[in-house]
């Protein structure tokens, strides 16, 4: 970003070209932001747990496995894109969450349950997302934007869709009892989080969400 050097083919190695160039650039010698390998160790370690996830399929039908691998892949890579943004600007891009709804929602009609084929929803199918959306819609709402983002509500929209009201519930009961715990222990232990501290919620509603899919956790 500071000399504008053009990348060479072994300097783009995720995580070991970082650790090869000593985080530093290699021209300038300007710092390389740490965002880079943790990205792209996250990145790697979600699609190797979707690869578990589905290497039965992949064992059965390399096509059908090839289609539901890339579809979900696709889904949690802009989760995760999202993720950072939240935690580095505290906003959520709407056109992130609006391409995410849209692709979850396409999904509801060939992915049932995680599994591919064509199928007609049900009415539960269709409400899971406005439903999970609708409680932190009113607590943005009543708030006035102080307790959560709007930003929260619609990327929840897509959310509900993607794991529907067998996995949503207990997704985001995860997401609230990680986001509490980190954050009780960042006002606890650090001076820079008070309790008026802002802290990005997307992160959180990602992982619980991404535990729920990839363990098919019910909370019932």
């Amino acid at each position: 970003m500071n000399c504008s050097k053009k990348l060479l083919w072994h300097e783009l190695i995720p995580v070991f070209s970082f650790i090869g160039l000593r985080g530093r650039c290699s021209v300038c010698k300007s710092k390389i932001s740490a965002q880079y390998p943790i990205v792209e160790l996250l990145s790697g370690m979600i699609f190797a747990l979707l690869f578990w996830k589905f290497q039965d399929v992949f064992l059965l039908d390399t096509l059908t496995f090839t289609f539901t691998y890339a579809y979900y892949t696709l889904l949690f890579s802009i989760l995760l894109t999202i993720s950072v943004y939240d935690f580095r600007h505290k906003i959520i891009p709407d056109n992130l969450s609006l391409i995410f709804g849209v692709l979850a929602f396409i999904g509801l009609f060939f992915f049932l349950d995680f599994n591919l084929g064509f199928y007609l929803p049900g009415l539960w199918n269709f409400l899971a997302g406005p439903i999970i959306a609708l409680p932190l819609a009113l607590m943005w709402l009543l708030s006035g934007g102080t307790w959560m983002g709007l930003g929260d509500a619609k990327l929840a929209l897509g959310l509900g869709w993607l794991l529907g009201f067998n996995f949503i519930f207990f997704g985001f009961l995860l997401s609230f009892w990680s986001g509490a715990i980190l954050g009780s222990a960042l006002i606890i232990f650090t001076r820079k989080y008070r309790i008026k501290s802002e802290i990005p919620f997307a992160p959180f509603l990602v992982l619980g969400t991404f535990l729920a899919f990839l363990f098919e956790f019910r909370i019932f």
